[in-house]
């Protein structure tokens, strides 16, 4: 499997330009240029941007100058101190990851040509930087049934892109919020420079523990890690959130590195069959979790993902429930 060099520890500069309210007090300081210095400090080679189209483009389709600005102030803080970059679009008009209702850029062609305009619009701005920065055309399909539109649409936009950045990498995801176990269901790569992208947040029941915004699950709620299999499926069953995963990928002596080996497997396999690049766009724990647990989740899938060079960025840097610099990693 191809390895994608340059990117294989990345962080999240999740909640500086998407995922909030896009006033310029914040997004002047939110991430500032001593940020980008402490990241590459830390022993990082990029960051991952997510971006709301909010920033850019505004209801009618027109660009935000200014919007742009923090972008190119990003791409060249990376440049002056030696990181590469992942430019996410994280939400586009008629669609967000987290609200069911927003959904209706898969079948709208107004909406879809304004989505594509935009990705235009920065490979014209930013093609240029194409050894240093490459593009993540959107964040977290959910529904299966829109994967099939999303492929279409896909393609349709790299094929644009290609015409003024030939060379940028492009990163694509599945649905199901990205899941590794989707992977497979991404179309044939468009060509030599697509990467294939997930997220891995499992077991969630641990790595979410507590997190309000999962249904029905107690804001008190605590679990270790490592857990022995049937203690685990028993503690999933009584939790209300019920979110267990399938039972047959944790190993019969409960969860370690060899959890990750199974539900990477199928996704590993697919990229080597199709000779793309693999990556990690998100993955983490979420603040208030036992440290030892999470170091050693962290361990676990680390080994995993070292062993087969698929790069990877932690969510996140600050705050957004899951702050890198506030976490167990860092301190």
């Amino acid at each position: 499997m191809k390895k994608w060099n340059g990117y294989q520890k990345g962080v999240n500069l999740g909640g500086w330009l998407s995922q909030t309210v896009l006033t310029k007090e914040h997004c002047d300081t939110f991430i500032i240029e001593s940020d980008i210095e402490n990241i590459k400090k830390m022993g990082f080679d990029h960051v991952r941007l997510p971006v709301d189209y909010e920033l850019v483009q505004d209801e009618n389709g027109d660009f935000i100058e200014s919007g742009f600005a923090y972008i190119q102030n990003c791409i060249d803080w990376c440049g002056k101190y030696g990181l590469n970059m992942v430019l996410d679009l994280h939400k586009t008009a008629g669609f967000v990851f987290d609200d069911e209702t927003q959904t209706s850029f898969f079948t709208s062609e107004v909406l879809i040509k304004r989505f594509i305009a935009l990705w235009n619009e920065f490979a014209s701005r930013y093609g240029k930087y194409s050894s240093r920065l490459a593009f993540e055309l959107l964040n977290e399909v959910v529904e299966e049934s829109h994967n099939a539109p999303w492929m279409k649409i896909a393609e349709r936009t790299v094929a644009e892109i290609r015409k003024t950045a030939p060379e940028i990498k492009i990163l694509i995801g599945s649905y199901m919020n990205n899941s590794v176990t989707t992977v497979k269901h991404i179309a044939q790569p468009f060509d030599e420079n697509i990467v294939y992208n997930f997220h891995c947040y499992d077991p969630l029941l641990f790595t979410h523990q507590g997190a309000g915004w999962i249904k029905n699950m107690p804001l008190d709620y605590r679990i270790p890690y490592p857990m022995g299999k049937a203690e685990f499926i028993a503690e999933s069953e009584k939790n209300p959130a019920n979110i267990c995963p399938r039972s047959e990928t944790i190993p019969e002596n409960g969860f370690c590195a060899e959890y990750f080996e199974n539900i990477f497997r199928e996704a590993i396999e697919t990229a080597r069959e199709r000779d793309v690049m693999l990556y990690c766009g998100e993955y983490g724990v979420i603040e208030g979790t036992d440290p030892q647990s999470a170091l050693n989740w962290y361990n676990d899938i680390h080994s995993v993902l070292d062993k087969y060079g698929i790069g990877r960025a932690i969510w996140s840097y600050k705050e957004m429930n899951f702050s890198f610099i506030d976490g167990p990693l860092y301190n």
